[in-house]
C-alpha cells in the first residue's frame, strides 16, 4: 500500500498517481470491455497533452474548457491544463448549444476539448460566436470532423515527440505552479439566474481534498466507481482524493447502468447525489412489492431490527447479544442482497449535491451501507461539513472540516470561513462576489440551518428558495417536497405558492406503483394522461396529502395539486445537472396549468367548496 504525500498543488496527485507504477490506474467503458489505463501511461499522455496544448499556444491564466462525459482523458485534459499555468473550465454534457455557447464565451477559452460527435456539434454550431476560441480537440474518431477539430491524440503525440527532445521541458513548467495560482473556473448551475464562474485555486482544492481524505478508508488498494459528471465539483474534489492515494477509478458509461456497473466492477465506494439514492431504494421497494407475503413479511422484520440497532448505536451504545443475533439473521436474510447488488465489495458512499432525505439514510444504514452527507457549494471547493465514520449523525450534514469555521447570521443563513473558500470571486462579475461576503468576510451561503449542542449541522431550505405567499408569510419549500415524495405513490413534486393565497404542488407519480394499484383496483385507463385523470386516482392522491397536511399552519397546508405525466429532467430544463430544480424554469414551463389549477380551486371555495377539493390530472 501506497504512503501518499503531503500535497500543495493539485499537479502533486498527478504526480503520486503516475508515478504509483499501477497496472490498473484508470478504467473506463468501451462497447461492453472495460479498459485500463496503466499508471505509466496515464502520466506520458498526461505530459504529452500538456506539451501539446502549449504548442497549441496556452499559457497562464488562459482557459481550456471540457466539454466530456467521465472518462480517463478528462483528467488527462484537467492535470495537463492545471501543468501549464491555465485554468480547466468544465462544461456539462447536458447542456445544450446555447449554454455551451455562454460558457464558451463567457470565460474566454481558448481551447475547448470535446468527447463526441454529438459534443463536437454543439461547438461547431456556437463556434463563429466565441472569438476567443482557438482550437477544438475532439477525443473520438469523428469522420466528418476534419477542418472542425483536431484529434486529440495528434495533439498528445506532437506533445510527447517534444518531451523526447527535451525530458525536462513538463517538469520545468509544473514545478513553477504555486498554490495560490488560479486552479480552475467552474459555473454554477444557475437555479436563480445567470451562470456563475466561481474561480478556485489549488489551495482552495488541495485544503479541501486535505481536511477531507483523512476521514475515509482510501488507499492504493481502494477501488472506486466515478459516475457522477466530473464538470460537477462534488464529483471532481473526490476524484482528486482518489487520486492523492492512487486508488482506482473507474468511469462508468453513465448514470443510466449502475445496477449493471456495481455488478461488474464491485467498487469499494463511491459517490453521488440524493437522487441516486431515492432511485435505488425505489428499486428495492418495488422488487419487494411483487415479492410473496412470507418474503415481504421477512423484508419488514430486516429493516425494523436494522432500525433499532441503529438507534441502539447512534445513541452511544453497544447493541446486546440477542440484537447483534437477530442483525446477522437480517443481514443474511435481507441486507446481504441488497449489499451483493452493489458489487459485494462495499465499504462506504458520500451524498452530497442536495440534502438526502433521512428516510433514505436511514434505511441504508439500517442495511449496514454506510452512506456519509456532507455539504458545500460550489464557490467553496466545495466541501464545508461532512459526516464521517465515528462521527455522524443522521438527518444533518455533519461538522465543519478542520480548517472550516461556520456561523449562522441573525436569519439562519449558513456563513463560512476558510481556506477552501472561492480565492478568485465570480469570473468579471465583482458586483456578484460582492453580494457573498459580508463585512467581515464571511461567505453567505444562501442555505438556513441551524447547529445541535454538539455542532452537527442541519440543513432545512434555501434562503432564495423561500415562497412568500400572498399574506407575506415565508414558507420553506424543501421540508414540505420531502414529505410528499415520501408518500408511496408520488415520484416528484414541486411546490408552488409564491405570491399566492395557499399552496398548491406539482406532482409526478410513481407509475409504475400508481399502475400496479390502479390494476389490483379496478381502475381502468388506455395510458398515463387518462390514469392521471381517473377521479379515483386524484382522490388517492388527496387522501395523502390530507394526512400530510395534518395539524400544519393553514399557510403551510397544500390545498390543490396537479398531476403530471412527465417526469421533470436535466434535458427538460427543469433540472440542472446535479439535479437541482430550478423554480423559475417551471413556473414559466408551467404557467397556464398553474393558473388554471389556482383559477379552479378558487372558483371552487366561491361555490362553497374547500380549496383542497380543487384537483386536476
Amino acid at each position: 500500500m501506497l504512503e501518499p504525500l503531503p500535497a500543495k498543488t493539485l499537479l502533486d496527485y498527478f504526480r503520486f498517481a503516475a508515478g504509483s507504477g499501477k497496472a490498473e490506474l484508470l478504467v473506463s467503458k468501451t462497447g461492453e470491455a472495460w479498459t485500463p489505463l496503466s499508471a505509466t501511461d496515464f502520466g506520458e499522455h498526461t505530459q504529452g497533452l500538456a506539451l501539446g496544448l502549449a504548442l497549441l499556444g496556452v499559457d497562464r491564466d488562459d482557459r481550456v474548457a471540457i466539454l466530456s462525459e467521465n472518462r480517463p482523458e478528462w483528467p488527462m485534459a484537467d492535470f495537463a491544463t492545471l501543468s501549464l499555468g491555465a485554468l480547466s473550465v468544465p462544461i456539462y454534457t447536458s447542456y445544450l448549444a446555447p449554454q455551451v455557447e455562454y460558457i464558451l464565451r463567457d470565460s474566454l477559452a481558448k481551447v475547448v476539448v470535446v468527447s463526441s460527435a454529438v459534443e463536437l456539434q454543439k461547438v461547431v454550431d456556437v463556434r463563429d460566436r466565441c472569438p476567443e476560441l482557438k482550437h477544438v480537440l475532439v477525443l473520438d474518431h469523428v469522420p466528418w470532423s476534419a477542418g472542425k477539430a483536431t484529434p486529440f491524440a495528434t495533439v498528445v503525440q506532437k506533445g510527447l515527440a517534444a518531451l523526447r527532445a527535451d525530458p525536462g521541458a513538463f517538469e520545468e513548467r509544473a514545478s513553477s505552479i504555486l498554490p495560490g495560482d488560479l486552479a480552475t473556473m467552474i459555473y454554477t448551475s444557475g437555479t436563480t439566474g445567470e451562470p456563475k464562474g466561481a474561480v478556485l485555486t489549488h489551495e482552495n482544492l488541495v485544503s479541501n481534498v486535505a481536511a477531507c481524505s483523512a476521514f475515509f478508508d482510501v488507499t492504493s488498494d481502494t477501488s472506486a466507481l466515478s459516475f457522477l459528471p466530473l464538470a460537477h465539483v462534488f464529483e471532481r474534489i473526490v476524484d482528486y482524493l482518489f487520486f492523492s492515494r492512487a486508488a482506482t477509478i473507474t468511469y462508468a458509461e453513465s448514470i443510466e447502468n449502475l445496477s449493471e456497473n456495481f455488478i461488474e466492477v464491485k467498487p469499494h465506494c463511491f459517490a453521488a447525489v440524493p437522487r441516486v439514492y431515492e432511485k435505488m431504494l425505489m428499486r428495492v421497494q418495488t422488487a419487494v412489492e411483487r415479492a410473496p407475503a412470507l418474503r415481504r413479511a421477512i423484508f419488514s422484520w430486516g429493516v425494523k431490527t436494522g432500525v433499532r440497532r441503529l438507534a441502539v448505536v447512534g445513541a452511544g451504545k453497544a447493541p446486546g447479544l440477542f440484537l447483534r443475533l437477530k442483525v446477522a439473521l437480517a443481514d443474511r436474510l435481507v441486507f446481504g442482497k441488497i449489499k451483493a447488488r452493489l458489487g459485494g465489495r462495499f465499504r462506504f458512499a458520500i451524498s452530497g449535491g442536495a440534502p438526502l432525505s433521512r428516510d433514505v439514510a436511514e434505511f441504508f444504514w439500517a442495511a449496514g451501507i454506510e452512506v456519509y452527507e456532507g455539504y458545500g457549494l460550489t464557490e467553496t471547493s466545495p466541501v464545508l461539513s461532512c459526516n464521517r465514520p465515528g462521527e455522524w449523525r443522521l438527518g444533518t450534514v455533519g461538522r465543519a472540516i478542520p480548517g472550516v469555521t461556520l456561523r449562522l447570521a441573525s436569519d439562519g443563513e449558513v456563513l463560512a470561513k476558510g481556506p477552501n473558500v472561492m480565492e478568485g470571486g465570480y469570473w468579471r462579475k465583482p458586483d456578484e462576489t460582492a453580494s457573498v461576503f459580508d463585512a467581515e468576510g464571511w461567505f453567505l451561503t444562501g442555505d438556513i440551518g441551524s447547529f445541535d449542542a454538539d455542532g452537527f449541522l442541519t440543513l432545512t431550505d434555501r434562503k432564495k428558495e423561500i415562497l412568500i405567499n400572498a399574506y407575506g408569510k415565508n414558507i420553506a419549500p424543501a421540508p414540505i417536497e420531502a414529505a410528499l415524495r415520501s408518500v408511496r405513490y408520488v415520484a416528484s413534486a414541486i411546490l408552488i405558492g409564491d405570491r399566492r393565497k395557499f399552496l398548491s404542488a406539482l406532482i409526478v407519480p410513481d407509475f409504475e406503483k400508481l399502475e400496479t394499484w390502479a390494476l389490483s383496483s379496478g381502475v381502468k385507463f388506455r395510458d398515463r394522461d387518462t390514469l392521471v385523470k381517473n377521479p379515483k386516482v386524484l382522490s388517492l392522491v388527496k387522501q395523502a396529502i390530507d394526512i400530510l397536511n395534518g395539524d400544519e399552519p393553514h399557510e403551510r397546508q397544500i390545498r390543490a395539486f396537479t398531476l403530471l405525466t412527465d417526469d421533470f429532467t436535466i434535458e427538460g430544463g427543469e433540472l440542472t445537472p446535479t439535479m437541482k430544480i430550478k423554480r423559475r424554469v417551471v413556473a414559466e414551463k408551467y404557467r397556464d396549468v398553474i393558473d388554471r389549477m389556482y383559477g379552479e380551486a378558487e372558483e371552487g371555495t366561491a361555490s362553497g367548496e374547500r380549496p383542497g377539493d380543487s384537483l386536476r390530472g
